[in-house]
């Protein structure tokens, strides 16, 4: 179910974002790099702002403003209604039954949303590069692979599973950190959303110094 919330339902927007994103790359950067005659960048540029760089970050931001909030405002409530506390008297844990799932299904969802949206920002750059010099798909594709780089792809897998991680675990201690009053439910999705954001920037950060340090 978080699966089908979280992914399923956020992929239309992605991919709609994501093509968008490729059409732009294309659009503003083909013009400069044509001016100093280095067409061919546009590829390696293509493949750090879309697949390494834009794509983890932007999904996790339409996560965190779709699942984040969701998940920490549905936990509070649950912890206001003292649902948690008949899950404990019966005794299920509620970390294992609530909190992992949720973790769970976030993170992979991330990591779908990520690859759709990689797939979708290469393709959105494509047709704007057959409209502009009926570059065949073969030579489009060809050469992105040429460029595109096992690191690259690691890169991506790893901060959508690290934002994924991130961010459904900031929700969860958000919902769960609330106390009796039911006011405390916008609250904990208020900040459950700010420090999402907050985690995700920051491991973006990192992760990215830590590629170009090693490269």
């Amino acid at each position: 179910m978080q699966i089908l919330f979280t992914f399923v339902e956020a992929l239309g927007v992605s991919i709609l974002l994501a093509l968008g994103i490729g059409v732009a790359v294309n659009v503003l950067g083909l013009p400069i790099l044509s001016s100093f005659s280095q067409e061919r960048l546009i590829y390696p540029l293509i493949i750090t702002i879309i697949t390494r760089e834009l794509g983890p970050l932007l999904t996790a931001f339409i996560i965190i403003a779709r699942s984040a909030t969701a998940i920490a405002t549905e936990t509070a409530g649950m912890v206001v209604s003292h649902e948690i506390e008949a899950y404990i008297s019966v005794g299920i844990d509620p970390i294992e039954h609530i909190a992992v799932p949720r973790l769970l299904g976030v993170t992979i969802s991330l990591f779908l949303l990520n690859i759709y949206f990689s797939i979708a920002g290469l393709a959105g750059s494509f047709f704007i590069a057959r409209l502009a010099s009926a570059l065949p798909a073969t030579d489009y594709f060809a050469n992105l692979l040429r460029y595109l780089t096992l690191a690259d792809i690691l890169v991506s897998v790893i901060k959508s599973v690290v934002f994924g991680l991130i961010l459904a675990t900031v929700a969860n201690v958000q919902g769960f950190s609330v106390e009796r009053a039911s006011t405390e439910i916008p609250q904990a999705g208020l900040r459950a959303v700010g420090s999402a954001f907050f985690w995700c920037i920051a491991a973006n950060l990192v992760i990215s110094a830590m590629y170009y340090a090693i490269r």
